[in-house]
């Protein structure tokens, strides 16, 4: 489900005058030297656009170093390049402030239940929800719209969360446990919660998601600092060459006879054209709308990023750490079979591991009494006749079951078991145990079930691999990604289902401690750590990962410790933030090939047509023959405005993706950004030149 359903269809759409009308006016706004002054490649196109349109004003007072209508449309186009660049990050900004947009609608102004103390019952008194403070303790009933973030103190409601997630099916919050966290804008269906608010107004998680969508607010990133820092050495290189030239522009004809110069000078509007053409304009127009954009692919698969840099580390990410249930099985283990123990039968072993799961509302659980029914007919009996009590599962025993009388009827992992057994003096099974271990290496998990002190046997549960999932960690295996499944199950277990998956390592029995030392061994190793949690437990964890995407369905402190928040909570999802996070980085590196072979070519492509009036002996350099030196530099001026126009749609939309490794994928953008990038350059100057000379506009 997307989070913007509240959106129009085509919302988002690059040419819908939705957002574009706004970006043309943003790309005027943008024109103080403020804003400029945040791109110097293009603040420097800023620079001479002004001084052309001065020239030009010169030029009027017949004062002019060139002929008006060349300077006027020199400036005219500089000024284009300009409003281009602008207009494509007021557009990949557009789309984001839509979003925004959306996001704000949900915030209402509701009247908050204050609690006098955190217990249901207690007297409360109705106060803005602009007035609630972190710690406040407040009551939600049926029909409430949740004012706030908070985490449930106590009850179990039902809570629809569509307005936030674009999720249709509502989602129990509870006390205790995982599912504890309630997030400000959802609406309670049914029952009631006493929560303790986490967040002052202006700090809920759902303005977090405003600001974060805010391509304004958007922090440039290392590497993009980094290509900028490279960008502007090009330009100083390229500025320092036009500088010193600036002596030629200076010079009268007779003074540059004098000095040598075989024919006219160059005039200043010459050295600027040369200059904006020559530095690497493409790349610096559009690197703002490339980061933006990376930005809002990631909000429109409903993970909301807390700055572009989780966005680009999940790019570089090396090291996927994946949850085996839901990432890589499907999660709900379902019963296969019964295995018995020496002396019982397989319909003694189902007819007691079916009344240890009676009241277990697991879909283990429930799969076992099914599996009971439908292979001996074992009816279900009821807890309340037997005068049974059910003994829930828990961390510390690893078991469950009922107590019936003086009767224990337990199931759990063999390990526990085994150790309940002999602590009542009972025998363990030799047999039981290899069939446990048969067991855990078809990748399945063994439960055995004891009755008192008597080892029943073993049932089997498969946990099912989701389909498609090894090819792509083949995918991720071809990019360099290793992938690593973290697991509770035993080491046997762990080991079926990752070679049946396809991951190239994994941790079993894991526990938080396991999964911090982990990603910090990686680390050390010099590799970025991307990984999934949703629970307190994996907070260290998730606050240790380069990339750490917590679930919105989890606790509060997971979503604090993460650097991103899925929506959805998929932990699947991972893998797709690393395909954005590629997707962006390929896109930068491919218009930056792009752009810097574009200035290559476009120095042989105009240089000798320019200089050689100035320079007779650049005509043997004249490969192209354009019409007149004028015309020369008229054409790459506007070749470079426009070729910005036509990358915008790429910009934003990202180059498509592939599941390659790093020196497959720059061989490639050599041959199709870098390659290309020579030949366009030629061929669209050529192109423009044709027409100015057919329509004598040079």
């Amino acid at each position: 489900m997307t989070l913007f359903t509240n959106l129009p269809a085509g919302k988002l759409k690059l040419l819908d005058s939705a957002l574009a009308m706004p970006a043309i006016v943003d790309a005027f706004r943008k024109l103080s030297p403020r804003t400029q002054l945040r791109s110097p490649v293009m603040f420097v196109v800023y620079v001479g656009s002004i001084i052309t349109t001065l020239l030009y004003a010169q030029s009027l007072a017949g004062q002019g170093e060139a002929p008006s209508g060349f300077i006027l449309a020199i400036s005219v186009w500089l000024w284009f390049t300009v409003l281009f660049a602008n207009f494509a990050e007021a557009l990949a900004e557009g789309r984001s402030k839509a979003q925004a947009a959306s996001l704000r609608s949900l915030k209402q102004t509701v009247t908050a239940k204050k609690l006098a103390s955190p217990k249901h019952g207690a007297t409360w008194a109705p106060l803005a929800a602009t007035e609630l403070r972190k710690g406040n303790f407040i009551l939600v009933e049926a029909g409430d719209v949740i004012p706030i973030d908070g985490e449930v103190l106590e009850g179990v409601a039902s809570v629809d969360e569509s307005a936030i997630t674009g999720e249709s099916a509502p989602v129990i919050r509870e006390s205790g446990g995982d599912f504890s966290s309630v997030t400000g804008g959802t609406r309670v269906l049914s029952d009631w919660l006493v929560v303790k608010v986490t967040a002052n107004p202006g700090e809920t998680f759902l303005d977090r998601m405003i600001s974060m969508v805010e391509g304004a607010k958007r922090q440039k990133t290392p590497n993009e600092i980094a290509l900028t820092i490279l960008l502007v050495a090009l330009t100083i290189v390229f500025l320092v060459v036009t500088l010193t030239l600036l002596p030629f522009s200076l010079f009268s004809v007779d003074a540059a006879r004098a000095a040598g110069i075989a024919s006219s000078p160059i005039s200043i509007t010459v050295l600027i054209a040369l200059l904006v053409c020559l530095i690497p304009t493409t790349i610096g127009g559009l690197l703002s709308a490339i980061g933006v954009a990376g930005m809002s692919r990631m909000m429109q698969a409903n993970v909301i990023a807390t700055s572009g840099r989780a966005v680009e580390a999940a790019g570089d990410v090396d090291v996927l750490l994946l949850d085996k249930t839901g990432t890589i099985t499907l999660g709900n283990r379902q019963a296969s079979a019964f295995f018995p123990a020496p002396g019982v039968t397989e319909q003694q072993l189902a007819d007691v591991a079916q009344l240890a799961s009676l009241a277990d509302e697991t879909p283990e659980g429930r799969s076992i009494v099914v599996l009971a029914k439908q292979r001996f007919n074992i009816r279900e009996r009821d807890m309340g006749a037997l005068h049974a009590t059910f003994v829930p599962f828990s961390a510390n025993t690893r078991m469950s079951g009922v107590d019936v009388g003086d009767r224990q009827v337990r199931k759990g992992a063999a390990d526990t078991v085994k150790k309940h057994v002999e602590s009542l003096g009972m025998p363990y099974p030799a047999e039981v145990t290899r069939t446990v271990d048969d067991v855990s290496r078809r990748g399945s998990t063994p439960l055995v079930v004891v009755d008192g002190g008597r080892v029943m046997g073993v049932v089997e549960l498969k946990d099912i691999v989701k389909g498609g999932i090894k090819e792509r960690f083949a995918e991720l295996r071809r990019m360099g990604i290793k992938t690593v499944m973290i697991t509770g199950d035993n080491k046997l277990t762990a080991a079926a289902i990752a070679a049946e998956a396809g991951v190239d390592d994994f941790l079993a029995e894991a526990t938080p401690e396991d999964k911090l030392k982990l990603i910090r061994s990686y680390q050390s190793e010099g590799r970025l750590v991307a990984m999934t949690g949703d629970g307190t437990n994996d907070a260290p964890a998730l606050a240790q990962a380069d990339v750490a995407v917590a679930m919105n369905s989890g606790t509060q402190a997971a979503k604090e410790a993460g650097n991103m928040v899925d929506l959805d909570s998929n932990p699947t999802k991972l893998l797709e933030i690393v395909e954005i996070g590629k997707q962006m980085l390929m896109t930068r590196g491919s218009l930056t090939t792009f752009s810097i072979a574009n200035d290559i070519a476009k120095y042989f492509a105009i240089i000798p047509a320019a200089f050689v009036g100035t320079y007779p002996a650049l005509k043997a350099l004249d490969v192209m023959h354009l019409a007149s030196p004028n015309s020369a530099i008229m054409s790459a001026v506007i070749f470079n405005a426009l070729i910005i126009v036509f990358l915008i749609p790429l910009a934003l939309k990202g180059v498509r993706y592939r599941a390659i490794g790093a020196a497959a994928l720059l061989r490639r953008n050599i041959w199709i950004y870098g390659v290309g990038g020579v030949i366009l350059p030629f061929a669209g100057i050529k192109l423009i030149d044709m027409v100015l000379a057919v329509f004598h506009l040079v």
